[in-house]
């Protein structure tokens, strides 16, 4: 359950949920990550139906801290030996990702990170506003909130009505658990004026407990993919996202599409990066839906995650994707 409480004794409000809309928005993992497993793990002992291969995964994840951990270190000095013998093509393909942000641009981002009332609204487009205090979720080692993410899809939507690019959709964050607690009733108004059959790729980001991860829905191979920075599975989530496709066939354009025509699966591990802390699920997820939604084979590295938040920051405050 989702509760309200903002008590500085009750860590799982900051969380999950400071307001509803603002799940996973505060706190540095260090501060919170023994918390969170007690939690998991009561909630476990209570009988709460725990999503599958979550909690015992998710917990020991968290408990790595933001850098302290001996087993961190040495997988962080894995990724760097992998980064180092990484042939000059791969890091070729890497180049735009590695932009440099120049001097103006850091300022104007040490500015948004920095004090200042924390319901300021700094950026409002697609009819979402964020706060400073929603842009401070993108410091190093803070887990991202539902604004965020959900501005960002925003943007990825938006860039990819250019020429060239995959037709796209993006669910808002708040689209799964809907569908998940009300069955397809529930969500039958949230494409109107959308006809998801004329897109070629639909975002689905997931929020399970404690952790982002991504769907997508590729309509031109008939397939959905669920990526997850922990190398969880989505069967589940999956089947119900195909069995929303159904309805929506069926209620939207009066046809009864053939399931047995379509596939999902969930990445693996060494297909796509792997987070290797406990706070940069929501980055990866953003990422997974950036490389993707441009066709584009997922390159990226837990490396690059402190430049992708700082850019991130940027592309929020000025509503447009470097």
């Amino acid at each position: 359950p989702r509760s309200a409480s903002q008590s500085p004794a009750f860590l799982w409000g900051p969380l999950c949920s400071v307001r509803r809309e603002k799940r996973c928005s505060k706190g540095k993992i260090s501060d919170i990550e023994k918390t969170v497993g007690i939690r998991l793990e009561n909630e476990g002992r209570r009988g709460h139906q725990l999503e599958p291969d979550l909690s015992e995964e998710v917990s020991a994840w968290l408990r790595l801290g933001s850098g302290s951990n001996g087993l961190l270190r040495r997988k962080m000095s894995i990724l760097e030996t992998k980064e180092k013998n990484c042939s000059g093509r791969d890091r070729d393909k890497r180049t735009d990702d590695l932009l440099e942000l120049t001097e103006d641009m850091e300022k104007e981002i040490s500015n948004a990170l920095g004090h200042g009332p924390q319901d300021e609204i700094l950026s409002s487009a697609f009819k979402l506003r964020i706060t400073r205090g929603d842009i401070q979720t993108l410091k190093n080692y803070h887990w991202l909130n539902d604004e965020v993410i959900n501005f960002y899809m925003n943007l990825l939507v938006e860039r990819n009505k250019k020429q060239g690019y995959p037709a796209l959709h993006a669910f808002s964050t708040f689209f799964y658990p809907k569908l998940k607690s009300g069955g397809y009733q529930a969500v039958k108004r949230w494409t109107k004026g959308v006809n998801l059959f004329e897109q070629e790729l639909i975002l689905v980001p997931i929020h399970r407990k404690v952790h982002w991860s991504l769907v997508v829905i590729d309509l031109r191979k008939k397939c959905l993919k669920y990526l997850d920075s922990m190398g969880q599975k989505g069967h589940r989530i999956c089947e119900i996202l195909l069995q929303y496709l159904q309805e929506e066939s069926k209620t939207k354009r009066n046809i009864d599409p053939n399931l047995l025509e379509w596939t999902h699966y969930s990445m693996k591990p060494h297909e796509i990066p792997q987070q290797v802390n406990g706070s940069d699920c929501g980055m990866f997820t953003c990422k997974y839906a950036d490389y993707i939604s441009r066709d584009k084979p997922i390159t990226f590295t837990q490396h690059q995650m402190p430049l992708f938040r700082k850019k991130m920051v940027w592309e929020i405050l000025h509503q447009q994707l470097l």
